[in-house]
């Protein structure tokens, strides 16, 4: 399936419901967390896909100095206006981030990418290209290994459960779009071909979504508690493994 600027754009709604859910708190929650642990103060930052600002706008309110490329117009005036209300400021380059020039930031993050990626060598090389010397790049996308835990947890559907172990494609429900499914694993040995060094692995989400009340979330309190119970499983051995989302670190050299 073709992924274009349009099919994105009619999906801005709801994906920026999605963000406002608990689960959508939590995967912006712990990966500004465990980006926190590596990156320096007043970074130069590339968002490639970078899409409304979710990450950016936070990392802009930190001090650093963002730049989002997405191929969407409607989500760069979205991340632009998002970027007002805040008080920060970014700058939107509308543009194929699988396909960017060489460049020398400091941290690249590329977070809602590379499941949109029949193969995720280009849109990696891309990344490492506009990266300086030993700059961070933030690799993010839907974890393979999750997908029969869900399934049979989520819908107790076990025939859909045996059949996710051997998937390597899913559908998404925000943007109505097939997306490829990858392992932490393979895409640290795309990483290590492209001459990074994997720093550190982190699950996202690594309880919340094997938890199928989903009303309970929405509670302050049971919310606090999750964030809290999220925050320490991240970076914790076997969690971050069956996370619904992984997040690996890297350097470049």
């Amino acid at each position: 399936m073709t992924h274009t600027p349009e099919m994105f754009e009619a999906a801005l709604t709801t994906w920026r419901e999605w963000q406002d859910s608990p689960w959508g708190r939590l995967r912006f929650t712990l990966a500004e967390a465990n980006l926190a642990k590596h990156i320096p103060p007043r970074s130069r930052i590339l968002d490639l896909a970078g899409a409304d600002g979710g990450d950016a706008i936070r990392l802009a309110a930190q001090g650093h100095d963002v730049t989002i490329v997405d191929f969407a117009p409607a989500m760069l005036a979205a991340a632009k206006q998002r970027a007002d209300e805040a008080g920060v400021q970014i700058t939107c380059v509308e543009a194929d981030a699988t396909d960017m020039p060489d460049a020398d930031y400091d941290v690249v993050l590329c977070h809602n990418l590379l499941q949109y990626q029949a193969d995720p060598s280009a849109a990696l090389k891309s990344a490492v290209r506009s990266l300086r010397p030993n700059g961070i790049l933030s690799a993010m996308a839907i974890n393979r290994h999750a997908s029969p835990l869900t399934t049979a947890v989520r819908e107790l559907d076990l025939v859909g459960a045996l059949d996710a172990v051997t998937a390597t494609e899913a559908d998404t429900q925000t943007f109505s779009a097939k997306i490829t499914l990858y392992t932490a694993e393979e895409i640290a040995e795309v990483l290590e071909a492209l001459g990074c060094e994997v720093r550190a692995h982190y699950g996202i989400r690594c309880v919340s979504d094997y938890i199928t009340d989903d009303d309970r979330k929405r509670e302050p309190q049971f919310y606090a508690e999750l964030e809290r119970l999220e925050l320490a499983l991240t970076g914790r051995h076997p969690y971050m493994h069956t996370a619904r989302i992984f997040q690996l670190v890297a350097s470049s050299r």
